[in-house]
């Protein structure tokens, strides 16, 4: 008796201390020499949990569960019922994780109002919120805190808080609400909260700032919190989703072999505990892949994460796209905004990669009204990123609809923001655009420098599609005979032999498009034949002559 009393101290002494596995192998020794009780039970339920343990921790909630039911404390019962609810519902086993949650919920009814009354709504308030009823889910965050404070229960008060802000920045009111999601984030990093619910208040928040594109935001509270995973031993679960929110970050500040290597390990070390961290892991190594110019790779990816019910979205499109199935990429894009009625910052992504492939397809008006609307949200939650996308967005279809003055200020304004929140690789593809649309106003000295910088950024990141579009775009000569600056691009690369199909990857745009840009070039340099304009094009020294080897 005496040796299991020391054991137990020794197990709960090392919950304190969030060192999983000793408090786990001490629990485990207490069970076989005579069981443990319900909260000890608990206990080991977690350790086995942030171990990776994952059936392990699923039998040990429910022996917790069936433990309290036989104490007669079933809030208690219910609380446990509604961890494996959870964790069922994580690992991919939706249904059953569903009917947990629901017996948890009716374990509660009848019962004395208790603190563990409070835990269920967090899971109702972000159901509310993912059907648009804003006003619900608010008064269930306001509910939460409530009962919270009225039961000093500080995970309860902290939660609550988390949820108030998601939904006020699902309102439009970015500023109050990331402002709450900041304060439940001090709560957590302070280490003032069960490990537990200091994971979910920083993917909820992360999750925020992916949706904002508030990448300074993301990276602040990304290094913050990478200091206290290291305080969390052997914590397989939220290193993981530390880890793939870190590759977002990375991705987007150019550190891409190391975004890649986080990424790959949370898809390994996740495998069948965090099937939602898989599968973003998955999307976030085919965004990697795709940047990169290994479109098999990236396909292998999206499917993967579409496997594990992630939308490949918008990073599939942009796949077809850079193959030069631009019309493809749109009915993609159309179909995914399709499903995101009513949430305008879901659709942020798939208007900004709307814009790109209606561009390239042609389609201004369908570029148009994705970039009116990137815009709109754009002034309602006014980051820096989110203004970045719109104004670039903005810049490239004023430069398609043939207003290079104003798509110039756009673009500069683009790149500015771009610069602010410390991402290269966008800042360089806004420097493309300015390329043209500082050729098409006759600056071809500010277009250089503008291309030099790009084709440089692309080059150090790996970013190989790119850098090969930046190639493409170098020349001394200013669009002459009336060619615009696309179909000088055009017979460039025609004129160095290139097929139709070559040019289309090269400038990212269709075949049919470079067709239809080639015809234009025969009627406006009363032309006929493909070897002519690469004749006419030696003789004016767009491309220079064909070198002849010598042996």
């Amino acid at each position: 008796m005496a040796a299991s009393m020391e054991l137990l101290a020794e197990g709960r002494a090392a919950v304190g201390e969030r060192d999983w596995q000793r408090a786990l192998a001490a629990f485990g020794r207490v069970d076989e020499a005579g069981g443990l009780g319900a909260d000890d039970l608990f206990s080991a339920a977690d350790c086995a949990w942030w171990l990776g343990r994952i059936e392990e921790s699923l039998a040990a909630y429910e022996r917790t569960y069936r433990a309290y039911l036989e104490d007669g404390e079933p809030a208690k019962a219910a609380l446990a019922a509604l961890m494996l609810g959870a964790h069922a519902s994580e690992r991919g086993d939706g249904v059953i994780g569903a009917a947990w949650m629901n017996r948890a919920r009716r374990l509660l009814e009848g019962v004395p109002e208790s603190a563990e009354h409070g835990y269920p709504l967090y899971f109702e308030v972000f159901g509310a919120m993912g059907r648009g009823e804003l006003d619900l889910a608010l008064s269930l965050a306001s509910r939460m805190q409530q009962l919270g404070r009225r039961f000093s229960d500080r995970n309860l008060v902290a939660l609550g808080v988390l949820a108030e802000g998601r939904g006020l920045v699902k309102k439009g009111e970015a500023g109050r609400g990331m402002a709450l999601l900041d304060d439940a984030m001090l709560a957590a990093v302070a280490d003032e909260l069960h490990p537990v619910w200091t994971g979910g208040i920083y993917c909820h928040l992360m999750d925020v700032c992916h949706e904002l594109v508030d990448l300074q935001r993301a990276g602040e509270w990304t290094r913050a919190t990478e200091a206290w995973c290291d305080r969390v031993t052997e914590a397989v679960l939220y290193r993981g989703i530390c880890r793939v929110h870190r590759a977002q970050v990375y991705q987007r500040r150019g550190e891409w072999l190391e975004a890649e290597a986080q990424a790959i390990r949370a898809s390994t070390e996740l495998e069948g505990v965090h099937v939602g961290t898989v599968a973003e892991a998955h999307y976030e190594l085919g965004e990697l892949h795709r940047l990169r110019g290994e479109p098999t790779d990236a396909e292998t990816r999206y499917r993967r994460a579409h496997e594990l019910g992630r939308d490949p979205q918008p990073g599939a499109a942009l796949l077809h796209l850079e193959a030069g199935q631009a019309e493809v990429a749109v009915t993609s894009l159309r179909t995914a905004l399709a499903d995101r009625e009513g949430d305008p910052l879901g659709r942020v992504r798939l208007l900004s990669a709307l814009v790109d492939a209606a561009v390239h397809a042609g389609d201004l008006r369908t570029a148009r009204e994705a970039s009116d609307e990137l815009q709109a949200t754009a002034e309602v939650y006014g980051t820096v990123g989110l203004t970045a996308l719109a104004q670039q967005a903005q810049g490239a279809v004023l430069l398609a609809e043939g207003r290079p003055a104003e798509a110039r200020e756009a673009l500069r304004l683009a790149g500015d923001a771009w610069h602010q929140a410390s991402a290269p690789y966008d800042a360089a593809r806004t420097r493309l655009l300015l390329v043209r649309t500082l050729r098409a106003l006759g600056d071809e000295g500010a277009a250089a420098l503008e291309l030099e910088t790009a084709q440089e950024t692309f080059e150090r990141l790996g970013a190989i599609p790119d850098a090969r579009r930046a190639a493409a775009l170098r020349t001394d000569a200013s669009p002459p005979d009336g060619l615009s600056p696309r179909e000088l691009e055009v017979l460039r690369l025609v004129a160095t032999g290139r097929t139709n199909r070559e040019v289309a990857e090269l400038l990212f745009i269709s075949d049919k498009t470079v067709a239809r840009h080639l015809a234009n070039i025969y009627r406006k340099l009363e032309l006929s034949t493909r070897s002519a304009a690469t004749a006419y094009a030696f003789e004016r020294g767009i491309v220079g002559p064909p070198t002849t080897s010598t042996t």
